[in-house]
């Protein structure tokens, strides 16, 4: 056999051990989204995740070092996949660029309930370590609405405090809808549109040099 070709073939086993091991970790993250959903952080032992997961203890502390560990993994995990479907879509127009986004963000919380309350309401009461995540979520849709809206990022506090203020609004109308589906995805996508578009007015009205794109004047 050809040398280098050996060489080719050793790393295989190891990489095979790699993907069985990120695979086992997720499995461990989408384990933990659903415990943590519906049990408060304190009231989850080491012993009682381990139990429902139907893991040894030790798998836990191998890959996360302690519960707090697991839970912020959790999180961080939650947070990415949010972020990175609600932010999707940047080769479309800006106006269809928004449009996507909270068609995206309302997607997640649709097929993920449990990921979202995680993400959303943090589980544990105050920690400044889960907050800071969570308000790291706010901050990247302020940011995906503000390019789509103005085409940058760089916004004046005015417009960025109008911008946040809207995203705490649907993050607590999307915590009510979930549990009570009485709308369809599309509806609230534009209702939620709809109230984007009332905030990139009064924000044009406080700050003149970020003007409201032309479907949110055709709202008014």
């Amino acid at each position: 056999m050809n040398i280098s070709r050996q060489h080719d073939a050793v790393p295989r086993p190891r990489a095979r051990g790699t993907e069985r091991s990120l695979a086992r970790r997720a499995e461990l993250l989408a384990i933990g989204r659903r415990l943590f959903a519906d049990t408060s952080y304190d009231a989850l032992s080491m012993d009682d995740i381990a139990r429902q997961a139907g893991v040894a203890k030790g798998l836990i502390y191998y890959y996360f070092q302690s519960k707090r560990g697991y839970y912020l993994a959790i999180v961080q995990d939650s947070v990415a996949d949010l972020v990175a479907f609600a932010a999707s879509g940047l080769e479309l127009p800006q106006t269809d660029r928004v449009h996507r986004t909270i068609d995206g963000y309302l997607r997640y919380a649709e097929h993920h309930h449990a990921a979202y309350r995680t993400i959303v309401s943090g589980g544990v009461g105050f920690d400044a370590e889960v907050h800071a995540i969570r308000d790291s979520v706010r901050e990247a849709i302020v940011a995906t609405i503000a390019e789509g809206a103005y085409g940058r990022t760089d916004i004046a506090p005015p417009a960025r405090m109008g911008l946040l203020a809207w995203v705490c609004a649907v993050e607590g109308a999307t915590l009510d809808w979930i549990d009570r589906p009485e709308l369809s995805r599309a509806t609230m996508r534009e209702l939620l549109v709809k109230m984007l578009g009332g905030t990139l007015r009064a924000i044009e009205e406080l700050t003149p040099t970020h003007p409201a794109p032309e479907p949110a004047r055709r709202e008014a």
